[in-house]
């Protein structure tokens, strides 16, 4: 049991018991002859008390006590020295697969409540199986006392019929009785799962082959108290909810108990208890960007420390939801970056069904996606209610026409898509040819001499598609003055003094 602040473990703190079987004589047996020279009998007495918190005839969970009732029964004193003691006989317990301990925190009382679950005993058989608890015995009694327990515990065949010929004659389930599978009882089937006591451990993530997470992972792992309990134990006989918790799973890459977390978040079912989808991704939105964050700043330390030789360069690492096909005629030419690793079909599959995040994940190989770029797209997904099979046909159009990846240039694209009503893959392909196409008529319309022998290439503006300056005469400098001779001057002069009235 680990413990670091024993402020959190006391004889005022609550608890119960959950075990699923009953000690025979041979599980009493191993526990005094093989466990308790393990462990100590100290620790079997604790086991023996756990076990009789409920009556030995039934299985399932006991009453919550305090522990105070625990520490009179075995005589700890109620105090630092008597936690240590009893957390150190726990430990032995746990350490050989006979207990676990789980801590829960009650909202109602604001507390920890403690778990224990027990666990039976090996059989004669699987404990001499087990090399390590074998090995641990053989440390405490020695070799010939396990060879001694072994041959006590354990009766071989006798030697003439271990090696004869054997048939079996053993008669199939299905060859004796036959089974009403007409008839589907749902409550029967609920009521025998939620008496389940054991419960699997561990932190994964959707699998891909079985199309996500199972009722039975979550409902396991999700708390009793909850309000949404009841919705999610709908769950079991609602795969079109199952199908769309999973495909946000597999968007954001999220474990199981950030699953089950976001499902215990008020308001994600709405009053006829089915998923608000748009508050669930926002939510898991921020987890998503959370954990990239807490990645991003990891692979930066251990980069760090790679440089400084702290550590190895190998540690540093960098509605219902259904498969929907494609049409031939809708089909995208697959990019340099997605050559070896898909053909066509497999390429524009994953543009109509995968989202946007495992396509950026696919471009951004070399690193993380900039998180410039993961804002803008979850606006758009989020905000403007851009389809995901839309987003990945414009990712594609970007990255294949070598456009700006700016917040300005692909809010500009999704604002004419969804002035276009964009909505559909079939659409957005649509809508991708008819600007490839508009760029190509563009493009060969100015690479086109004009009549007048000019080009509309910038730097030459003198071409046919504008009015041309007309053409304005330059003035041209008079003639120089003809010589006059002597008696032409004085002629002019007497001319102009008449005009002057001087004769």
């Amino acid at each position: 049991m680990r413990i670091t602040n024993l402020l959190h473990f006391s004889e005022y703190h609550r608890f119960y018991v959950g075990r699923d079987f009953a000690l025979s004589a041979m599980d009493y047996k191993m526990l005094s002859s093989v466990y308790q020279p393990m462990i100590g009998a100290y620790a079997i007495a604790i086991f023996h008390t756990l076990f009789q918190q409920l009556p030995a005839d039934k299985v399932g969970y006991s009453a919550v006590e305090q522990q105070r009732k625990l520490f009179l029964a075995l005589e700890l004193e109620t105090g630092e020295r008597g936690r240590n003691l009893f957390i150190e006989q726990t430990s032995r317990l746990e350490a050989v697969g006979l207990l676990k301990t789980t801590r829960r925190f009650a909202e109602a009382s604001e507390d920890y409540v403690y778990e224990y679950t027990l666990y039976a005993p090996l059989s004669p058989v699987e404990f001499f199986k087990n090399q390590h608890l074998t090995l641990l015995l053989r440390d405490k009694v020695g070799k010939y006392a396990v060879f001694a327990l072994r041959d006590e515990l354990v009766q071989n065949a006798s030697e003439n019929l271990e090696d004869a010929n054997s048939e079996n004659l053993s008669v199939p389930f299905y060859e004796l009785f036959r089974l009403n599978t007409q008839v589907i009882d749902y409550e029967l089937e609920r009521a025998f799962f939620e008496s389940a006591v054991t419960k699997p451990a561990g932190e994964t993530k959707p699998d891909v082959t079985n199309k996500g997470f199972q009722y039975a992972d979550i409902i396991m792992h999700f708390p009793r108290e909850s309000l949404n309990r009841e919705y999610v134990e709908r769950l079991k006989y609602e795969p079109e909810q199952m199908a769309t918790i999973n495909f946000v799973a597999k968007k954001y890459n999220l474990y199981l108990t950030d699953v089950c977390r976001l499902l215990d978040e008020d308001g994600v079912f709405n009053e006829e208890g089915r998923i608000a989808l748009e508050l669930l991704q926002h939510k898991a939105n921020q987890v998503f960007r959370q954990d990239k964050k807490r990645s991003d700043e990891r692979t930066r330390l251990l980069a760090k420390l790679a440089e400084q030789g702290v550590v190895s360069d190998e540690s540093v690492t960098p509605g219902a939801v259904k498969d929907k096909v494609v049409e031939m005629e809708f089909y995208l030419e697959v990019p340099d970056l997605f050559q070896g690793e898909c053909n066509q079909h497999q390429y524009n599959y994953i543009l109509r069904n995968e989202p946007y995040t495992y396509l950026l994940e696919k471009i951004f190989s070399k690193g993380s996606v900039p998180d410039g770029l993961l804002d803008t797209l979850a606006k758009v997904d989020l905000n403007y209610g851009l389809k995901e099979e839309v987003i990945n046909v414009l990712i594609h159009f970007i990255y294949t026409n070598k456009r700006s990846w700016s917040k300005t240039s692909i809010e500009f694209s999704v604002t004419d898509m969804l002035g276009k009503q964009v909505g559909s893959f079939e659409q957005a392909v649509a809508y991708i040819r008819e600007q490839m196409s508009y760029q190509e008529k563009k493009a060969s319309r100015g690479a086109q001499p004009s009549a007048a022998g000019y080009s509309n290439k910038p730097g030459n503006r003198g071409g046919a598609r504008g009015r041309q300056k007309p053409v304005i005469p330059a003035v041209q400098d008079a003639p120089a003055a003809k010589q006059r001779t002597a008696a032409e001057r004085e002629a002019l002069r007497k001319k102009a003094q008449q005009l002057d009235g001087k004769i």
